[in-house]
């Protein structure tokens, strides 16, 4: 079977932020959108009165109703979904999770379908934004090994929107999704930290926040033009050590916790410091000494 140019009948099983994202972008690019289904009645006719061409329909007409299904369920029930729905070998189904693997998707590929992963490296909290920010973001794309001509498939629809495919091997999606987290909600955690601590030393939270957010994005900017390595800053990139000292003793005294969190991502960026070669072997094992002392 050869890959479709055009891709083919597509309806979408789950009609949340996610679903409603990707259903509005491809029919916006000429993708044929044609059912939509999900556990609240409103939520699917709602986007599909957005989508020319596309009914809300229970999930098993939807399924009947198209070629290619987008499971955009949460990820503890895509397993459950996928066991219910009348499946066929003319069917590709794909899953839209990060961090479930393609064996969710068993009963599918057990009825002859064609299996797949295709996760969006994106925010979508608000929809309307996240539709804009599609262009120019990663997709991660897995499918079962006898599924090329759904790979070449998933990589054309993520092209229509101007994404980048990313190949995940199989087996990955737990640790890749895990890792994700580091750059998306777990950036939280970090902001959290700091303005607890501004906290404790009389600096009001919302004030914090609104300082720190745009040394946030300096940083993020300063990456996507250096690297890593050579948007590192701070004290650590310049080898003071007294500084790092100072630091740890304020963050031990606040509490174990704050110094044990500092110290962790503090080695973390002894090794991008080793990588921008700027400071010599001494400095870097003064660094790590200073940051293996007991608090």
């Amino acid at each position: 079977m050869s890959t479709p140019l055009v891709p083919r009948r597509v309806a979408f099983v789950g009609a949340g932020r996610l679903g409603q994202t990707l259903a509005r972008a491809w029919s916006a690019s000429g993708v044929g959108v044609v059912a939509v289904a999900s556990r609240s009645e409103q939520a699917a006719t709602q986007l599909a009165g957005q989508l020319p061409g596309c009914l809300a329909l229970p999930a098993a007409e939807a399924v009947a109703a198209a070629d290619l299904v987008f499971l955009t369920v949460p990820d503890d029930a895509i397993a459950t979904v996928a066991a219910l729905l009348p499946w066929s070998a003319r069917h590709s189904v794909v899953h839209c999770s990060g961090a479930t693997e393609l064996t969710a998707l068993a009963p599918a590929a057990a009825a002859g379908a064609q299996i797949g992963g295709f996760h969006p490296l994106q925010i979508f909290s608000d929809p309307a934004r996240a539709e804009r920010l599609l262009a120019g973001s990663t997709v991660a794309i897995e499918v079962a090994a006898e599924a090329q001509d759904l790979s070449d498939e998933l990589h054309a629809m993520a092209r229509r929107l101007q994404m980048k495919p990313l190949q995940l091997p199989p087996g990955s999606r737990a640790a890749y999704h895990g890792a994700a987290s580091f750059a998306a909600s777990f950036l939280l955690s970090m902001l959290d930290e700091a303005t607890q601590v501004w906290a404790q030393i009389g600096l009001p939270p919302e004030a914090a926040l609104q300082a720190l957010l745009p040394l946030a994005a300096g940083t993020l900017d300063a990456a996507a033009a250096r690297g890593l390595a050579g948007a590192l800053s701070g004290p650590i990139s310049r080898g003071d050590t007294g500084v790092v000292g100072a630091h740890l003793h304020a963050f031990d005294a606040l509490g174990a916790a704050h110094g044990q969190f500092y110290r962790e991502l503090a080695r973390r960026q002894l090794s991008l410091a080793r990588a921008s070669a700027r400071l010599d072997e001494a400095t870097l094992q003064g660094l790590g000494r200073l940051l293996e002392s007991a608090p």
